[in-house]
């Protein structure tokens, strides 16, 4: 029962992150004018990065009983959210509201790495955990 829980867990949190990043944003940009996506995605994007915390935290604490390494990327995916959060985020905004394009560009393009490796590690986790 805990490998399971642990499995949705983790597989919430993957899902989570793709649908954030590649349904959501996406859907707002084709959807809103730039100004109302980006404004909603300023208030949505501090709780997105607090929920990937505290599941990637969650999944975390499971998996410690089941696979210590898994769960060690689980804390570090949580670990490097806190600053994406707390300091690439606010900088992000401040680049945009500066215009700075190239600042703009630079931050936003770290945090989609960021984003793309944390995706990445959770689909090694989950292959690990569901074998």
């Amino acid at each position: 029962m805990l490998a399971i829980t642990a499995l949705l867990i983790t597989a919430i949190l993957f899902g989570g992150m793709v649908l954030y990043s590649f349904g959501f944003a996406a859907f707002l940009f084709s959807h809103l004018p730039a100004s109302d996506a980006g404004t909603i995605l300023r208030k949505a994007f501090p709780v997105f990065y607090l929920w990937c915390i505290a599941v990637a935290l969650v999944a975390a604490g499971l998996l410690f009983f089941l696979d210590t390494l898994s769960a060690w990327l689980l804390v570090a995916i949580a670990l490097t959210t806190v600053p994406a959060r707390q300091l690439l985020m606010p900088a992000i905004n401040a680049s945009s509201d500066n215009n700075d394009r190239r600042r703009f560009n630079l931050l936003h393009g770290l945090s989609v790495l960021l984003a793309l490796a944390q995706m990445v590690v959770l689909g090694y986790v989950l292959t690990r955990i569901a074998i």
